[in-house]
């Protein structure tokens, strides 16, 4: 039921491509992840991560049986980089290394909700990934999506851990979430089929993007700045 699982070369062969394609594509996840929980207090950062990665995990596996038909829809992908970007934006002010915006923290419900949303639109990609490598195998495909969860659970601890450190990584991290949104975004196929966009076109929108979320994300911190100035006008004396 589970599938064949037989140690010759075709299997070891699917099962070695399955981890490389889940090390390769787990880095995406893995920032949005940080990003979502370091507004989070510290001691509940791990739960946030291992419950949004594993929500999302299950999700994956559902969707992964529709996921190529999603791709050949006009607008799915589209509106998936839109709210890729709309998400960046909003991890960048929340986590942006302004002392002086105070922000709420957030709720571990919050984070998880963000977790969920980010990556299943990002996930298309690696799903199908996995997908192709297992060969139709059912074994081979839910251990994929499986083996995900500790390499995305790892990488996002470390990387909100050296956030807290290096705040650099904040901008580092909504420049690659713009990038993938943008990506997103120009690789729809009612875009490509409208525009038919060239390689530099792609790359072009990705960094567009990429540095689109971070000015977008600090006009914002600079008004909650203002508004803040603005209902504390004591503070100027």
């Amino acid at each position: 039921m589970l599938g064949t699982i037989d140690f010759n070369l075709a299997f070891l062969s699917s099962l070695v491509s399955i981890v490389i394609i889940d090390l390769i594509l787990a880095g995406d996840n893995a920032v949005v992840i940080a990003m979502a929980v370091r507004s989070l207090p510290k001691p509940q950062r791990m739960k946030g991560i291992i419950f949004g990665s594993a929500a999302a995990v299950i999700l994956r596996v559902v969707l992964t049986f529709v996921a190529s038909q999603l791709l050949l829809i006009n607008f799915i992908k589209l509106l998936g980089g839109a709210v890729i970007l709309w998400i960046a934006v909003k991890l960048f002010v929340e986590g942006a290394p302004d002392e002086s915006v105070k922000r709420e923290a957030a709720s571990l419900s919050q984070a998880i909700r963000i977790i969920v949303i980010a990556d299943i639109t990002m996930a298309v990609d690696n799903m199908l990934a996995v997908a192709g490598a297992s060969h139709g195998n059912l074994f081979l495909l839910l251990f994929g999506l499986g083996l995900s969860i500790p390499f995305v659970v790892f990488t996002s601890n470390l990387l909100s851990f050296l956030m807290d450190k290096y705040p650099i990584i904040i901008y580092i991290g909504a420049a690659i979430l713009g990038k993938v949104g943008g990506e997103m975004m120009i690789t729809d196929p009612f875009v490509t089929g409208w525009l038919n966009p060239s390689k530099w076109t792609v790359y072009f929108t990705e960094a567009f993007f990429a540095f689109a979320v971070i000015a977008v994300g600090k006009l914002l911190v600079k008004r909650m700045m203002r508004a803040a100035t603005e209902a504390s006008p004591g503070v100027q004396e």
